[in-house]
């Protein structure tokens, strides 16, 4: 499975966040797409609607399992995606924004 390490992420590459409400309302990477993975095949029409249509899709959760379940069933419906080795514990570890939905400094769960 495609997978992507965070120094290879550039500002403006479209970010999909599947963890869970709670661990999105902690903290989140600015600009990100939120669907948790519990809801994601419910609103997948979501990120198609939102994903740039010849872009790439990185995925991300808070360590890399759960984005790379989502990856692997994005890549069979045929989309450009990869796994963001280490998830948002690497994002914040990395010194890369954490925040909420308030725009205030957040934290990864």
């Amino acid at each position: 499975m495609p997978t992507v390490g965070i120094d290879d992420l550039k500002d403006d590459d479209f970010l999909l966040d599947v963890r869970e409400r709670d661990e999105w309302q902690a903290g989140h990477a600015q600009g990100a797409l939120h669907i948790p993975i519990s809801e994601f095949v419910a609103r997948y029409g979501e990120l198609t609607e939102a994903a740039p249509q010849d872009g790439r899709v990185h995925v991300i959760c808070r360590s890399g399992g759960r984005s790379a379940q989502v990856t692997m069933y994005l890549v069979q419906q045929g989309v450009d995606a990869v796994n963001v080795d280490g998830g948002m514990q690497f994002w914040q570890a990395a010194g890369r924004p954490v925040v909420t939905d308030a725009g205030q400094p957040g934290h990864v769960l």
